[in-house]
């Protein structure tokens, strides 16, 4: 890595919204890490992101539910990144997670505790160096349980949360942590939904709301990608349980 570039680390490099992130962050000039379980496919990514932009990019394995490998995961790096970007999501089966805790788990794991795990590590490590940003994607799922999705929703609900605590507990040292929410997203884990579009991103608007955001151009620091979702999810929260446990949502 050369001293003239900043770097980001992307964990989740093989999703539609990891590879946007990280092509907006290469075309700003910056080094990119890219951290995924399938380290073939994020190759790929990897290869195609640095032809189109010149930038350096390069991956490291990295399975989120294995916390034991965590800490040698991040010593292990070529540098301790400026930036850390968490895209890591897994919808999972609501009908099958009802049944069966094992996928259940998985779902909680992925989209919760590794998450956590592993921004927790970066957290104290950027603490030690005085430097550095967070950037969690969480769900607009996570702000009210809803009876469609509420094991995806119950886990993002706890990344939002523990975003919230950690964003607390840096904020005075000067360190930026920052909660994402796309909303609706074309990619390949909603192919086949039928998804409204004045509520619904593409990769890239994802990936550029990110950028923007860790760089304090949103003035904000819980990012709802299109803004509609805030009133949207406003009025979900809003709406009496009396009357909420009869709607289907």
């Amino acid at each position: 890595m050369t001293e003239n570039h900043k770097t980001m680390l992307l964990i989740g490099a093989t999703s539609d919204i990891g590879r946007a992130t990280a092509l907006a962050y290469a075309q700003a000039g910056w080094q990119i890490l890219l951290a995924a379980r399938n380290t073939e496919a994020a190759q790929r990514n990897a290869d195609d992101i640095a032809t189109r932009t010149g930038a350096g990019v390069s991956v490291y394995a990295l399975d989120i539910l294995d916390s034991a490998a965590m800490p040698g995961f991040v010593d292990g790096l070529p540098v301790l990144p400026d930036t850390v970007v968490c895209v890591v999501g897994e919808m999972g089966d609501q009908d099958r997670a009802q049944i069966e805790p094992d996928h259940a788990a998985m779902v909680f794991r992925t989209n919760f505790e590794g998450p956590a795990l592993l921004l927790g590590l970066f957290a104290n490590r950027f603490l030690t160096r005085g430097s550095g940003a967070i950037v969690g994607v969480s769900s607009v799922a996570g702000d009210r349980g809803r009876g469609t999705n509420y094991v995806y929703g119950a886990a993002k609900a706890g990344l939002t949360a523990f975003l919230s605590g950690l964003r607390n507990r840096l904020a005075p040292s000067g360190l930026r942590v920052i909660t994402v929410k796309p909303g609706f997203v074309r990619t390949r884990m909603t192919a086949g939904m039928k998804l409204p579009a004045l509520l619904t991103a593409n990769p890239e608007e994802v990936g550029a709301a990110i950028f923007a955001a860790a760089q304090g151009r949103r003035g904000r620091d819980v990012i709802y990608v299109r803004p509609v979702w805030r009133g949207v999810m406003s009025v979900i929260g809003a709406i009496p349980e009396p009357i909420f446990k009869k709607l289907k949502l």
